[in-house]
């Protein structure tokens, strides 16, 4: 069974990312997790294939607002959900600005944060799309072009 979305999960607390990295697994999604916004981005080097980075805003060294600036930077279609459990009106504000795709309150409904994740995911995966399509346009027709695009996108997908 394929996975929902592959899921970056950072945060500093070791004890809440085990639990959620559960929680989100069990729902079949795709998690790894960093405990800082270094290795968070060292992740994001590694693996191309991540589509969304649920991001805690208040963390030592590399803070969230600029591990999102880092990420918007050299992955730009990654979508980014900043979750945080105390924080300002304006910090949550300057995040969106800077290209967070929602900005969430810790404690969290599953519900709440899973619909978040594929909605993102699902964005992501609009603009992949897009891009491919422009690139192909001018060498395949459009069904060679929708195999194709499925292929990439989707490798366990039979178009």
């Amino acid at each position: 069974m394929t996975a929902l979305a592959k899921v970056l999960l950072v945060d500093d607390e070791r004890e809440f990312v085990v639990i959620l990295t559960q929680r989100l697994t069990k729902r079949n999604y795709s998690v790894t997790f960093a405990l800082s916004g270094k290795d968070a981005l060292a992740h994001l080097e590694e693996d191309k294939e991540i589509e969304v980075v649920i991001l805690d805003a208040k963390m030592p060294v590399l803070d969230g607002i600029e591990t999102l600036k880092q990420i918007r930077k050299k992955w730009p279609l990654v979508e980014v959900i900043m979750l945080t459990g105390h924080s300002t009106l304006d910090y949550a504000i300057n995040a969106i600005k800077i290209g967070a795709y929602d900005y969430l309150l810790k404690p969290i409904e599953m519900e709440q944060l899973t619909s978040k994740i594929e909605k993102a995911a699902g964005r992501k995966r609009h603009r992949d799309k897009l891009i491919l399509e422009v690139y192909m346009a001018p060498y395949l027709t459009r069904r060679e072009q929708e195999e194709q695009i499925a292929k990439i996108l989707d490798p366990g997908t039979k178009p």
